[in-house]
């Protein structure tokens, strides 16, 4: 009995397409990487200037329920979330469901009152760095009427 040899046939990759899969790969990274990085950080900016406006709003309700926007006797921003003895017309269960009103670092809001330039208010957040001033990141966020 003969056997008859049958040649494997080889198949798979050489080393240069696995080089340029590679280098592919790498310039694919190069593009997206520094795109997706620091968007965290823009979205907590972005998330911090919602919750001032509705922030905002539940100030404007305040004010609309008891004739005038809670002042720094009453407890500031607080009043918002527990009843002062002034309110009279206050919210059943508050204007700011889940507590004081924090940022997107969860760093107090801050709230002025009067404003600044003939507003009736100031509401803003210190940033990431929750102190005043800074650049970037860690700069100051104001609510814009």
């Amino acid at each position: 009995m003969q056997r008859k040899m049958y040649q494997a046939k080889q198949s798979g990759f050489t080393l240069i397409e696995v080089m340029v899969v590679i280098v592919i790969l790498g310039v694919l990274a190069a593009l997206i990487v520094p795109n997706v990085m620091g968007r965290g950080e823009k979205a907590k900016v972005d998330t911090t200037k919602i919750a001032l406006k509705g922030v905002a709003g539940a100030l404007d309700q305040y004010k609309l329920d008891n004739g005038h926007f809670p002042s720094a006797q009453e407890g500031g921003l607080d009043a918002l979330v527990n009843q002062p003895a002034t309110a009279k017309n206050w919210l059943p269960g508050g204007y700011v469901k889940g507590g004081y009103p924090k940022d997107s670092w969860d760093n107090d809001m801050q709230y002025v009152i009067p404003g600044s330039e003939g507003r009736s208010f100031d509401l803003y957040s210190f940033g990431a760095d929750g102190k005043q001033g800074g650049e970037g990141n860690d700069a100051d966020i104001y609510y814009q009427p």
